[in-house]
């Protein structure tokens, strides 16, 4: 059998059901549809609201809803959702219960691995950059090892995403941890006390708007590979404009172009693996504070998730990863769900930009 071209996963968001904490904080049944619904055009040519189709307005508290993503992933050529999980340290989480079910029921069938979101969460998504919500911990050792413990059944689970049997594990801010090497060391022993061949540790690399990434530390920490995540823009920003409304100056968002081309990796290490980009644009959550790229389309999307493939196709088989952003991040503009005026063209890209030909 030929192996894939490359191994497309695709970031997924869990935040599609109310929790007590965005009801708090966000008025009562707050879900990332609320951000997404709500969004209005903020400068000409700006198309929002984007809606879903096919699936609808989900809630992830309903198998039906994970059964039916699943699917239409797996037709579409995406291997594995990458779940974000979140552990705040101290044993503190905050929307576990998709997963969790995913977990404990054996449904949907497609693979998973998790992806930490080690990241103090603020109002950024409202245009409250200063408000702490819930801060990022990192209480030591003892909590290392809860945090470990916790996330051991899914490693054990038959649908993990593997690398040679390792379990793949996912930071998104390494540059963030205490001791980056110390946290490889100590979590790659802790898999193997757990009778584990060890874990395929995948460091973010961000470098969103090309200015150099936040950390280049993914040879000398031990991670078994780097995910480098650039958005799709051309390097000039078109504009950050302000207009005028009545007696009022009212700020545009950062304005990108969609790049016609995919950025490729850049060559401070041989472990960095393709992100792709569907579109960007963050205003249903930000507002006028937010990023938005025009000009994408599926058309170009296939063009950089061929590119993308290309440039991992001496890799060993199962390290060809294409790290998808997003499955699901409908109030960043990036997914790859059905919407109103695309349907089904974001999924249809990523499979014939995958297999080729």
């Amino acid at each position: 059998m030929t192996a894939p071209r490359a191994r497309a996963v695709a970031f997924y968001l869990p935040q599609y059901h109310p929790v007590p904490e965005n009801d708090e904080w966000w008025g009562a049944g707050f879900t990332e549809w609320t951000n997404t619904a709500r969004a209005r055009p903020l400068f000409p040519g700006h198309r929002q609201p984007t809606l879903p189709a096919d699936l609808g307005f989900y809630d992830l508290r309903l198998p039906e809803a994970r059964a039916a993503q699943s699917a239409m992933a797996r037709e579409h050529g995406v291997e594995a959702f990458v779940y974000w999980h979140y552990w705040f340290g101290n044993g503190s989480r905050i929307l576990e219960r998709p997963f969790a079910e995913v977990l404990k029921t054996g449904e949907p069938d497609i693979s998973f691995c998790l992806a930490w979101a080690n990241q103090t969460w603020s109002g950024i998504w409202h245009g409250a950059r200063d408000r702490v919500l819930k801060e990022q911990l990192y209480p030591g050792l003892e909590d290392e090892r809860a945090h470990f413990e916790a996330v051991l059944p899914a490693f054990r689970d038959d649908r993990y995403l593997r690398v040679d049997d390792r379990p793949v594990f996912y930071v998104f801010r390494p540059e963030d941890l205490p001791d980056a090497a110390g946290f490889v060391d100590r979590w790659q022993e802790m898999a193997r006390r757990a009778g584990l061949p060890g874990l395929y540790l995948v460091a973010e690399v961000a470098d969103l708007l090309g200015f150099g990434p936040k950390f280049d530390g993914v040879d000398s920490a031990g991670f078994d590979a780097g995910a480098y995540i650039r958005m799709p823009v051309d390097a000039t920003r078109l504009a950050t404009l302000r207009m005028r409304a009545g007696r009022k100056l009212l700020r545009w968002p950062e304005i990108y172009r969609h790049a016609p081309e995919h950025a490729g990796l850049p060559a401070f290490s041989a472990r960095l693996q393709p992100s792709v980009f569907p579109n960007w644009d963050n205003t249903p959550r930000s507002g006028r504070r937010g990023l938005a790229i025009t000009g994408s389309s599926p058309e170009v999307f296939e063009r950089h998730v061929r590119q993308a493939v290309a440039s991992i196709a001496d890799r060993p088989a199962q390290e060809r990863f294409l790290w998808v952003k997003s499955w699901n991040e409908w109030a960043e503009g990036n997914h790859l769900e059905p919407d109103l005026r695309h349907g089904r063209g974001w999924l249809e890209a990523l499979r014939e930009g995958v297999a080729g030909g």
